[in-house]
């Protein structure tokens, strides 16, 4: 790309800084948008898409097609190109889109005439809002350099559907759902074992951003190491005063965490959307909503969880830039809600007073699942629709034996379950009591009782049950839930802390089992 069309996309931003200042509805500033576009990225074409209700997509602005197919031209989500961007949420760089299969011809929009094509998502929260599209009429292929100043320009966009009305408030309703006040319960994954009681506490760490634009490129730079170093330390403090023990599979999690706060590809994206004219935090954003969107199309649950991390480190790199971590007046018996959640997300919480952790996503070996059994709290994971089913403060109980949660529980369900809490308890008691006693049948018999164990954090059940061994330590659980395989050393560590953790108690350990939903790195 030549220096003039780098000048047009810094022009462009420029020009886009002023629509954002200025005082006009958010349908005016799209209707700007996309004239500054055009005009600057050499376009014949720029148009913009807002997704509504029922997975539709409409036409809400254009410079170069026909001004009457606004607000009349709508394509279903995974309908023509555009529809393939937001059903996809990524790009489309086309030198002949009409070639292309999934190309669908509306003759109100006049398009006809024009070839080429790029079209980038418009992303917010992790989700398409929209998508952003340029056209030209000679056969061309657009420069990366031009596909990354279309999701820079994005990135303002999203901004206005987010925060413009540019639907009424009937269809934001329908968008977000409505809320029942009645008892529900929610059946899920059970991923620690325990009975808990508490209220919601909605984890929702979106960061307001107060500049899109950048006044000065080397100060943003500057304001992206400061906060970096700051958030290195921040989360060194963190991991040190944490109550987790030295040792164990959940410190591996955490040291793999520190390791990803400095990915350098994760930095060079960022850098490279603050050369392209975003503020630090823009350009954190902007990288964040794209790797959340990779995280929705990738079914690999090791991908996934390493998409997660990112997603937990660039929330939290956005907060220091933002000036700091937020601290929280919180209840005494939170419930954790989540969609998802990171390992060190977990620990800025009191986890002295967190009862539970229920969250829409997860598994047994994703890493805040890890940092939640060395802790002993309770999770149930894989809720569908949990996000939208509670509202902060809602009491809720947590039985992370069968994988269920209650919302809002009647009167009835408080009772039962509040009995079964402590009756659990007395048993609890009662076991202990008989820790010591030998294990033999009315006749005789001996009888040995074993333990499963897959982490060190479960070792200490050999101890508190008074079982004679571990039948069964799964050796594939500490390959799962590192980001590399574990060497000769590391190896040898790790089975000689449980063989010291059983204390003289024989262990078998099996063969590594893999394969199937066992995912290793």
């Amino acid at each position: 790309m030549d220096g003039s069309s780098n000048t047009g996309h810094r022009t462009a931003l420029r020009r886009l800084r002023q629509v954002m200042a200025g005082t006009g509805s958010a349908q005016d500033r799209l209707n700007e948008i996309v004239k500054i576009v055009a005009a600057e990225m050499a376009a014949e074409v720029c148009s913009i898409y807002v997704q509504r209700a029922g997975d539709i997509l409409e036409l809400f602005a254009t410079q170069g097609l026909n001004p009457d197919s606004v607000h009349v031209t709508r394509l279903q989500l995974g309908e023509g190109l555009v529809g393939t961007v937001a059903l996809t949420a990524e790009p489309l760089n086309l030198p002949d889109a009409q070639a292309h299969p999934n190309f669908s011809y509306r003759p109100e929009t006049g398009e006809e005439v024009f070839a080429s094509l790029l079209g980038v998502p418009v992303i917010r929260g992790g989700r398409v809002r929209g998508v952003l599209v340029i056209q030209n009429g000679d056969k061309r292929t657009y420069a990366d350099e031009e596909e990354e100043a279309l999701q820079i320009i994005a990135v303002v966009i999203a901004e206005i559907i987010a925060s413009g009305n540019l639907v009424t408030a009937d269809e934001k309703a329908q968008l977000g759902g409505g809320r029942s006040f009645r008892s529900s319960r929610h059946a899920g994954l059970a991923i620690n074992s325990g009975l808990a009681v508490g209220q919601a506490v909605l984890h929702t760490p979106n960061v307001s951003i107060r500049q899109m634009f950048a006044d000065d490129t080397e100060t943003e730079h500057e304001r992206l190491r400061e906060s970096m170093a700051t958030m290195h330390a921040a989360i060194d403090e963190l991991l040190a005063s944490s109550r987790l023990r030295a040792d164990g599979e959940h410190r591996d999690v955490l040291d793999s965490y520190r390791r990803f706060a400095e990915d350098r590809g994760w930095l060079r994206r960022i850098r490279e959307g603050i050369d392209g004219g975003l503020t630090a935090d823009a350009a954190v954003q902007q990288v964040r909503e794209d790797t959340v969107a990779r995280m929705r199309s990738v079914s690999d649950p090791y991908l996934r969880e390493r998409l997660s991390d990112l997603e937990d480190v660039a929330i939290r790199l956005m907060q220091h830039l933002g000036g700091g971590v937020e601290q929280h007046d919180l209840p005494d018996d939170i419930v954790l809600v989540a969609r998802n959640l990171g390992p060190a997300e977990l620990l800025d919480y009191d986890t002295t007073r967190v009862r539970a952790l229920v969250t829409e996503e997860g598994g047994a070996t994703s890493h805040v699942s890890i940092i939640a059994r060395a802790l002993g709290i309770p999770v149930v994971a894989k809720i569908d629709g949990l996000m939208k089913s509670v509202d902060p403060g809602d009491p809720i109980i947590v039985d992370g034996d069968n994988g269920q949660i209650f919302v809002r529980p009647t009167e009835s369900v408080q009772t039962i379950l509040t009995d079964t809490l402590k009756a659990r308890e007395q048993r609890r008691s009662l076991y202990a009591s008989m820790r010591g006693l030998k294990t033999v049948t009315r006749n005789g018999v001996p009888i040995s009782l074993n333990i499963n164990c897959g982490m060190l954090a479960d070792m200490q059940w050999l101890s508190e049950t008074g079982a004679d061994s571990v039948g069964l330590f799964r050796t594939e659980i500490p390959f799962m839930v590192r980001s590399t395989f574990p060497d000769f050393e590391q190896q040898t560590r790790i089975y000689s802390d449980v063989l010291a953790q059983a204390d003289g108690k024989p262990v078998q350990f099996r063969t590594l089992d893999i394969g199937g939903d066992k995912q290793l790195p």
